[in-house]
């Protein structure tokens, strides 16, 4: 036998994993039937919610301090400052609710072993969620933006920023959202990472104040905080100045995006925390 016969009987052997097509027909399932439909069904809560207590955001922090702000940015006002940053806010806590309380609530009724018997693959049924969830999470921020648009002036602005770090942040929080929900066992742990993550990385991401006026110790901290990076770009498409490196933030929102959304299909493909 040739020296090369071994290396062609083991070419021979070893096959490339197998990648069936993707079930269309179930991922829709997934987004629309079993997240979209859900969103629209509570639309009070689920708009109208978030629509108000932005609007009531807005009022606290601009009109109470119109007279004292001054500008933030060189020819920015505080109205134009802050209300980007609430439609994003908006927009991060819609996804991850959407994402993270649709999968508490399976598991505490027992109905996620529906989704898991389906003719679906870990990462459909991910994609599927989180896609869900981010869609919720833009129309949530869409129509806060058209609420907010009658005290701010949106008449410039560039798309392509927008839509890419509103995307992006979107899809962030929509996989925080499943790994939170695989992970929580009861409604106590769902609130405690909303309330001891979501809300301070939130409220502490630049949205009601500039970078320039935190004082030296704080400043460091918030290049820390990934919500810091995704209000500042998405604001950037707004008026057209941003405080960091667009390109280093959307940097950083794509490889967190990477990284949580590979965890978030190994742990479905564990079946962590929901196979019994």
């Amino acid at each position: 036998m040739s020296g090369g016969a071994p290396v062609r009987l083991a070419f021979r052997a070893w096959r490339a994993p197998a990648f069936r097509a993707v079930n269309w027909r179930g991922l829709w399932a997934i987004y629309y039937g079993y997240g979209i439909s859900r969103f629209l069904r509570f639309g009070l809560e689920t708009l109208a919610g978030p629509l108000i207590s932005s609007l009531l955001f807005l009022l606290v922090f601009v009109v109470g301090q119109r007279g004292i702000a001054g500008e933030m940015l060189p020819g920015i006002g505080l109205t134009e400052f802050v209300a980007p940053g609430i439609v994003l806010n908006t927009v991060i806590y819609t996804a991850f609710q959407n994402s993270a309380a649709m999968i508490v609530m399976d598991k505490m009724e027992g109905t996620i072993a529906d989704v898991q018997m389906a003719p679906l693959s870990a990462l459909e049924i991910v994609a599927g969620f989180a896609l869900s969830a981010a869609s919720c999470g833009i129309a949530a921020g869409l129509l806060v933006a058209a609420g907010t648009a009658l005290f701010v002036d949106y008449s410039s602005f560039d798309v392509t920023v927008l839509l890419g770090f509103a995307v992006a942040t979107a899809l962030l929080f929509a996989f925080l959202g499943i790994i939170t929900g695989l992970w929580a066992e009861r409604w106590d742990h769902y609130s405690a990472v909303e309330g001891f993550v979501i809300v301070p990385l939130g409220l502490l991401s630049g949205t009601f104040f500039t970078v320039a006026r935190l004082p030296d110790g704080w400043r460091d901290w918030i290049y820390y905080n990934p919500i810091f990076y995704a209000v500042d770009g998405f604001r950037a498409g707004f008026i057209g100045q941003a405080e960091t490196s667009l390109a280093l933030g959307a940097m950083i929102l794509m490889v967190l995006n990477l990284a949580l959304a590979l965890v978030a299909w190994r742990l479905f493909a564990a079946g962590y925390k929901i196979r019994p």
